[in-house]
C-alpha cells in the first residue's frame, strides 16, 4: 500500500509541479499578488495535490476492478434490458458526482444568475451520459460498426448545432467534455472491458475504447435538447 501511495503522490506531484512554478514564476515577474493570496494558492496547491492522489489510489483499488467485474458478470444474468439499466444508472451516478461537472454548472448558474439551475443542468448532462453508456455497451454486445455509429451520432449533432441557439451551443459543447472526468472515464472504460471479456467474439480494444468518446456526445445533445426547458 505504501508503495503505491509513494507512486501515486510522485504521479500526481509531476502532473501538477509544471502549473506551480508557472503561477510562481508569474508571482515573481509579472502579477506581484499578496503574499497573503500567493500562501493561500500554495496551500490549495498541496491540497489538490493529496486530495488528488487519494482518488486516484480509490479508483485504481475500488472502482476499476468493480467496474469491470459488473461488466463481466452482467451477461451471465442473460437480460439486455439490465445491461442497459445498469449502464445508465452507472453513467448518470457517476456524472452526477463528477467533479468537473460540478465545476461547470455552478459557473453557470453563477453566469446566469440563477437563470439556469446548477441542480438542473448537472441532471440533464448526467441523463444524456447515462442514455449513451446503455447505448455503447448495447454496441458490445450486438458489434456495431463504430464508425457507422459515430458518424449518425455526430450527424445529428451538427444538425441539432444549427438549430439550437447560439447561446446554448458553447454550453453544450462544454458539457460534452466535463464528463470525460476522473470519475466517469474509468467506470464507462471498465464496464465496457468487462462485457466485451466474456462475449465471444469481442475485442477488449476495438470494444472497450472508443465508447467513452461516443458517450460524451450524449450531454451534448440532451442540453441541446433541454434548450426548451432551460
Amino acid at each position: 500500500m505504501l508503495s503505491v501511495l509513494r507512486e501515486r503522490f510522485l504521479e500526481v506531484a509531476r502532473a501538477v509541479a509544471p502549473l506551480i512554478i508557472t503561477v510562481c514564476l508569474l508571482q515573481l515577474l509579472v502579477v506581484h499578488a499578496p503574499a497573503e493570496e500567493m500562501l493561500r494558492f500554495l496551500a490549495g496547491s498541496v491540497l489538490a495535490v493529496m486530495g488528488m492522489m487519494l482518488l486516484f489510489m480509490g479508483i485504481d483499488i475500488g472502482v476499476l476492478p468493480m467496474g469491470r467485474f459488473i461488466g463481466a458478470e452482467l451477461p451471465r444474468k442473460g437480460s439486455l434490458a439490465l445491461i442497459l439499466a445498469v449502464a445508465f444508472a452507472l453513467g448518470f451516478a457517476t456524472t452526477v458526482a463528477e467533479p468537473d461537472v460540478l465545476v461547470l454548472a455552478e459557473q453557470v448558474e453563477s453566469a446566469s444568475l440563477g437563470q439556469i439551475s446548477a441542480r438542473f443542468l448537472i441532471y440533464i448532462i448526467a441523463s444524456g451520459l447515462g442514455v449513451f453508456a446503455a447505448i455503447a455497451l448495447l454496441r458490445v454486445v450486438y458489434g456495431f460498426s463504430m464508425t457507422t455509429l459515430l458518424t449518425v451520432t455526430y450527424g445529428l449533432l451538427i444538425v441539432l448545432s444549427l438549430v439550437t441557439p447560439s447561446g446554448i451551443v458553447p454550453l453544450a459543447f462544454d458539457a460534452g467534455s466535463v464528463t470525460t472526468g476522473v470519475l466517469t472515464a474509468p467506470v464507462v472504460i471498465a464496464l465496457a472491458m468487462g462485457l466485451s471479456s466474456v462475449i465471444a467474439g469481442r475485442s477488449a480494444v476495438s470494444d472497450g475504447f472508443g465508447l467513452l468518446g461516443f458517450a460524451s456526445v450524449g450531454p451534448i445533445i440532451a442540453v441541446m435538447i433541454a434548450r426548451f426547458f432551460l
